[in-house]
């Protein structure tokens, strides 16, 4: 892409918010208006405006002809919401787990067919651990991604087991076929694990965080060394994790055990 066309896309983009903000401050305008207050030719205010209405970001009244915000902002708003509400709820719950466990402690909610990570907390055992908030890692290789697969419906599981599933270690598990029994064992236990499955000598273990309605909706994990972390303190930490990630449900109204 040149620069003209790169300064034209951040034009447009930059036109598309203003037109919201628009919306949000008159409740509602035509094309008219909002060419008008962009300093624009009725035909780019009316190309924009159906860009925003074909995401469901604007709604046009058939009658009136006049535009309003539409139910897209509200999925937005929703989402952003309620992300910002499991960081918030779960900050203190993952600091604390990190201090008991002494390892590093992180936060993933599902992201496409990615787990993405909002947050992480270091223990006192950590040695200077790779801050991995903000980042995506794959679902199929990490406890955090077996634990948000583990309650997805049957389709969302098709779509991000789709092979080929990347081989990230000897241990890393790619073959689809395992995974409807893997992840029964999860719902079981109420807890996942990962050991040297995306990295060689490292060990992790997640839990479900679940909203208010008791959909699962994020995961806690405590992660270490393998040689740290041997299978006789796998359980232990299981329960540590599985402790935390019940804290954060029940901050975020979920009743169910």
């Amino acid at each position: 892409m040149g620069n003209s066309q790169v300064v034209s896309a951040v034009q447009s983009v930059d036109r598309a918010m203003r037109i919201l903000e628009i919306l949000a401050r008159d409740g509602e305008a035509g094309v008219t208006e909002v060419a008008g207050e962009l300093g624009v030719h009725k035909s780019t205010a009316s190309r924009l405006l159906s860009a925003l209405d074909s995401r469901e970001l604007v709604t046009q009244d058939a009658a009136r002809g006049k535009f309003r915000l539409g139910v897209g902002i509200v999925r937005l708003a929703g989402a952003a919401s309620a992300r910002l509400d499991v960081l918030q709820e779960s900050r203190a719950v993952c600091r604390m787990l990190a201090h008991e466990v002494g390892e590093t402690v992180n936060l993933a909610i599902l992201s496409g067919c990615d787990a993405l990570y909002l947050d992480q907390a270091a223990g006192p055992a950590a040695l200077s651990p790779h801050n991995w908030a903000g980042q995506r890692i794959p679902l199929h290789a990490t406890s955090d991604g077996k634990v948000l697969l583990a309650w997805r419906p049957e389709a969302e599981l098709a779509s991000c087991l789709a092979p080929p599933l990347a081989r990230f270690t000897e241990r890393t598990i790619t073959a689809a076929a395992e995974f409807p029994a893997l992840l029964a064992e999860v719902r079981r236990r109420g807890y996942a694990t990962a050991v040297d499955e995306l990295e060689a000598g490292l060990t992790a273990i997640a839990a479900p965080v679940r909203d208010a309605g008791g959909t699962v909706i994020a995961s806690i994990s405590a992660s270490g060394p393998s040689f740290r972390i041997p299978a006789a303190r796998v359980e232990v930490l299981a329960a540590a994790v599985r402790r935390a990630a019940a804290e954060a449900s029940r901050r975020l109204g979920c009743t169910v055990r």
